[in-house]
């Protein structure tokens, strides 16, 4: 028997004016969700899901943003209300309390001039009948079981002191603190790490089961989606293509958007050259006056995917002939330890061992995989390797250079040949700069190329490189989608021509089809420039889709090393198979 109706969104439309240009981003959009179920959205960026959620929490900023036509009929204690019909002052009454939402980025969500603790509990505070004390106990309980450590310290603790896994924890505190009885979780674990993206999940599922609050989990992986909702809704360009129970998805896609987004993830039981995307299955093609088309190819998720598998002994065998080399790199009892206490003098007394006794090798032409938690030290292992961060000891040999006893003028040269690929391009990118700009500045820095002109069009040329448009050079970084952005920030590592490249989360905030996009990219730039690359996740299975050999991280340590393909098939230790366990499976 199906439970009670909750929420129906019927015909929605929502739309942006922006220069003279109408978008659609919610067009005609209609489901329903009843109490104590999960349905799944699903779409790449600009399908319109995340519109979809903040209308229906009346978050839509006007102007740009107005709605269009429709209505969201909310359902509870035998009245119906449209959403739509409401007053600001109104919504304020329904919003954290029946409804609620986890944003996708916890720290723009987050204020930074308050501590964690408060902002929890200052909405706790405001929709229910509890004094300070009683709301504080409330608040570190919520931080417990969310699975952060140390609750009290969280509860002291500003936005920017805590990691994003942490602050992402944080927001669903906040988001559960009420018991809505509507969350809608708008991508809620991104950026989180396989093994508490597998808490949170188990979390939600718990609070669905406790108190029947349905939940609305909008992500652009299927292989989550699989872990957690009853329903899928599949969006594309601000319209349902496809909707069903999560079995039927699965197992038999109807809609050829759905099929790539399916096929698009990496798989875990067989090596493939590259991975499908989503041009795979259906081609958007322009006529003359620059409408749009729909060309469906019609093709199986497994015809694709076997077209592209390979023989995983060829990794093996690449893998023999890379280490046959004298290694590029080559890292000896490496530590980063960063103080956490001092003495009443200011001397170190405890420290976090971020890189603890580390030793490896690379070679030239390989993919060494980082894979492990936050925290972990992987982050810290590879920036203290480009020495962004300071070692206390150990030795790292860069082509024989003892790069830890350079100055910072001895290191200059070498800078051209060892590059980073940020997680955030974002924040990595000036804002004031054009991406043209932006790329350029190290050129110059480097004294590459002869002049403006020769530069600007090695930047051209870079550009369309890495799938973008020459024209795009003028255009600022707020132009641009997150897939994009890398795009740029991977333009700008190969404007010095390196030899050596550390991906630091490069890909983990992208969406599934875009990320596949990107590493079939980083794969055929590795081919053509022969880059040798150090390639740091917390997901395993994009670790093992890029990786010759992988590493895993634990406390600072390496927990394990070996072919990436073999510590998949025959982790040696516990925490590995933890990391296993813990990848969403989906199909």
């Amino acid at each position: 028997m199906q439970n009670k109706l909750l929420l129906e969104v019927k015909n929605l439309k929502t739309y942006f004016r922006t220069e003279g240009n109408l978008v659609k981003a919610v067009d005609d959009v209609s489901f329903e969700i009843h109490k104590g179920e999960t349905i799944g959205i699903v779409g790449e960026s600009g399908s319109g899901k995340s519109v979809t959620s903040l209308s229906i929490m009346q978050l839509i900023q006007s102007p740009p943003g107005e709605f269009a036509g429709g209505s969201i009929l909310y359902h509870q204690d035998n009245e119906t209300t449209d959403l739509l019909s409401l007053s600001e002052k109104e919504m304020q009454k329904l919003r954290g309390n029946d409804i609620a939402m986890i944003f996708q980025e916890p720290m723009t969500s987050l204020n930074p001039v308050f501590t964690c603790g408060d902002q929890v509990l200052e909405a706790i505070l405001l929709h229910q009948k509890l004094d300070k004390s009683a709301g504080k106990k409330l608040t570190l309980a919520l931080f417990e079981k969310v699975e952060l450590p140390d609750p009290d310290r969280i509860f002291n603790s500003y936005p920017h002191q805590l990691s994003g896994g942490q602050k992402q924890r944080v927001m669903i505190a906040m988001a559960i603190s009420c018991n809505p009885a509507l969350l809608i979780a708008d991508e809620p674990t991104t950026a989180l790490d396989v093994t508490v993206q597998k808490a949170i999940l188990k979390l939600m599922n718990d609070l669905k089961k406790e108190i029947e609050t349905s939940v609305i989990f909008i992500t652009h992986d299927l292989g989550v989606i699989a872990e957690i909702a009853d329903r899928v809704i599949v969006m594309y360009k601000g319209k349902i293509v496809e909707q069903g129970s999560v079995e039927s998805i699965f197992s038999n896609p109807k809609h050829p958007y759905t099929k790539g987004l399916l096929a698009c993830r990496p798989p875990l039981d067989f090596r493939m050259k590259k991975l499908p995307v989503i041009d795979d299955f259906m081609k958007v093609v322009k006529d003359e006056s620059g409408k749009e088309t729909l060309e469906k190819k019609d093709v199986s998720i497994d015809a694709v995917i076997n077209g592209l598998k390979i023989n995983s002994q060829i990794t093996k065998d690449r893998f023999k002939k890379l280490s046959s080399q004298q290694p590029i790199l080559k890292v000896e009892n490496l530590k980063t330890w960063f103080p956490v206490e001092k003495t009443f003098w200011g001397k170190p007394k405890r420290y976090v061992k971020a890189v603890d006794d580390v030793s490896f090798e690379v070679y030239p032409g390989e993919t060494l995989g980082l894979v492990g938690e936050s925290g972990c030290g992987k982050t810290t292992l590879g920036r203290t390797l480009l020495k962004l961060t300071p070692a206390n000891s150990g030795k790292v040999f860069f082509e024989n250079n003892d790069l830890l006893s350079f100055s910072k003028s001895e290191m200059m040269p070498l800078r051209k040949d060892m590059q980073i690929i940020f997680q955030d391009p974002y924040s990595s990118l000036n804002p004031r700069m054009t991406i043209g700009q932006a790329i350029i500045e190290p050129m110059i820095v480097h004294k590459l190329h002869n002049g403006q002109k020769e530069r600007k069009e090695k930047v051209i040329d870079l550009l369309e490189t890495v799938g973008l448009k020459g024209d795009h050079y003028n255009r600022y970084p707020h132009e641009f989608s997150g897939g994009q952005r890398q795009r740029v920030g991977i333009a700008r590592a190969l404007s010095l021509n390196p030899r050596f490249i550390i991906c630091d989360e490069s890909v983990s905030a992208l969406d599934v089809s875009v990320q596949a996009q990107v590493l079939n990219l980083l794969i055929d730039l590795r081919e053509q420039y022969e880059f040798t690359y150090i390639f740091i996740s917390h997901d395993l299975s994009v670790v093992k889709f890029m990786s010759d050999r992988m590493i895993v991280m634990n406390d600072g340590k390496i927990e394990e090393m070996g072919l990436a393909d073999d510590i998949y098939n025959n982790p040696q230790k516990e925490y590995t198979q933890k990391l296993i366990d813990a990848i969403p499976r989906g199909r």
